[in-house]
């Protein structure tokens, strides 16, 4: 199939399937006598593959490794594998992310319960302190002994 076909197929544009087909990610194809180039079928489903891939975080380099090194030769194991490491890392910034939105949340309800009669050096100093009594903040001492 012609790659105009292939990109309506695939949902992707020309320029991104000669990018994936440049980067190794798709079998190069031949060129027809006429110039076009000449798509298997099977290419649709490697573009959806590689897309999907792509969408849930994986560069292009671990999508390289992952794809099979010929027509439906997985490699089952790595692949499982490569599953199971991704899956830790969305869940472990998952838990970056919950935390960040605690402290967030814990700085907002600081600054709006800050006392109004101080001076505007003085409710910053009060809200910090209220965010490192939180363990939203470290003190600048402990900042410098992680570095």
């Amino acid at each position: 199939m012609k790659i105009g076909e292939l990109a309506k197929l695939s949902g992707l544009t020309a320029s991104r399937i000669r990018f994936y087909e440049a980067e190794g990610l798709i079998t190069a194809v031949e060129r027809n006598a006429n110039g076009y180039r000449d798509y298997a079928p099977e290419a649709v489903s490697m573009l959806e593959i590689i897309a999907s891939a792509q969408n849930a975080g994986f560069s292009l380099d671990q999508i390289r490794t992952l794809l099979p090194l010929g027509a439906g030769n997985w490699q089952h194991d790595e692949l499982v594998a490569a599953l199971r490491r991704k899956v830790a890392e969305i869940e472990n910034m998952q838990k970056r992310l919950e935390e960040n939105r605690v402290h967030l949340l814990a700085a907002i309800k600081s600054i709006e319960e800050r006392p109004m009669d101080q001076t505007c050096s003085d409710r910053t100093k009060w809200v910090l302190d209220r965010l490192r009594e939180e363990g939203v903040m470290t003190t600048p001492e402990k900042a410098r002994r992680k570095d």
